[in-house]
């Protein structure tokens, strides 16, 4: 089974790059159909997808984060990584990877990470 963990600062400076870094296992990222996606969570509020890179290596972004946010892959080491430029305290949040293979027209289950606090202050 696939398994996915989070790793990376918990706390950051405004104006900081934050990376994180998701480690896979159970599975290479380059497996057919997946889609290895970065989720955040900001407290008291919903799921917020920042985007995602699929077994493809092509890249998608939420635009609402196009300008700061880029998402990588090392297949060496069977990793994906999120990078989120100029952070300010509204990137506080939980953020988790995600692991989903897409079907025709339907997708399969979802894959988790356990979530990693970030806290972006001074």
């Amino acid at each position: 089974q696939v398994q996915l963990q989070e790793s990376g600062p918990g706390l950051v400076k405004p104006s900081q790059t934050l990376s994180l870094t998701c480690t896979v296992s159970g599975g290479p990222i380059t497996t057919n159909y997946y889609y290895w996606t970065w989720i955040r969570q900001p407290p008291g509020k919903g799921l917020e997808w920042i985007g995602h890179i699929p077994y493809t290596g092509v890249t998608h972004i939420n635009p609402s984060l196009r300008s700061r946010a880029s998402i990588s892959r090392d297949t060496a080491k069977n990793q994906f990584t999120l990078q989120l430029s100029s952070v300010t305290p509204e990137d506080t949040a939980v953020y988790y990877c995600n692991a989903r293979a897409r079907g025709f027209t339907d997708w399969g289950p979802d894959y988790w990470g356990q979530g990693t606090q970030v806290t972006v202050s001074s």
